[in-house]
């Protein structure tokens, strides 16, 4: 399945959930309804990663996207923009890890000046949101 494919999976849940969790006026039950939605986010941000490095394993070289396939297939939500850089990528080679660091650094400022958000604290923000939900309650 293309990466794509997976955040469209997840969008159609949030579409199909955003009407029913705007009428919820327990707080408690609406955070349930917000931990469900970080764990289906994270879990298609892990598949979206894992494909994408398979993928680049086998542009590469068949043993290389079977190694990648193996390697790459236990990622349980560690996907934090650490392990992606420092881990994965850095697996790859130093040419990737400048490739991968200039195109993250570039996109982060076009974020702050655009949207005066942060794309990387928001997607770290998520994982953790994700991790206490799933392990916390």
């Amino acid at each position: 399945m293309a990466y794509g494919d997976h955040f469209k999976l997840a969008d159609d849940l949030i579409s199909h959930l955003t009407p029913a969790v705007a009428g919820i006026r327990d707080p408690f039950l609406a955070s349930r309804y917000t931990g469900f939605v970080a764990v289906t986010a994270v879990t298609v941000y892990e598949l979206a990663v894992k494909e994408i490095l398979c993928a680049f394993g086998e542009s590469k070289h068949s043993v290389l996207g079977n190694f990648a396939r193996v390697y790459f297939d236990r990622l349980n939500g560690r996907i934090r923009y650490k392990n992606l850089h420092e881990e994965y990528v850095f697996s790859f080679g130093d040419k990737y890890v400048r490739r991968f660091k200039r195109a993250v650094e570039k996109r982060e400022k076009e974020l702050l000046v655009s949207k005066k958000k942060s794309m990387l604290a928001n997607y770290n923000n998520i994982i953790t949101w994700r991790h206490e939900f799933a392990h916390q309650g």
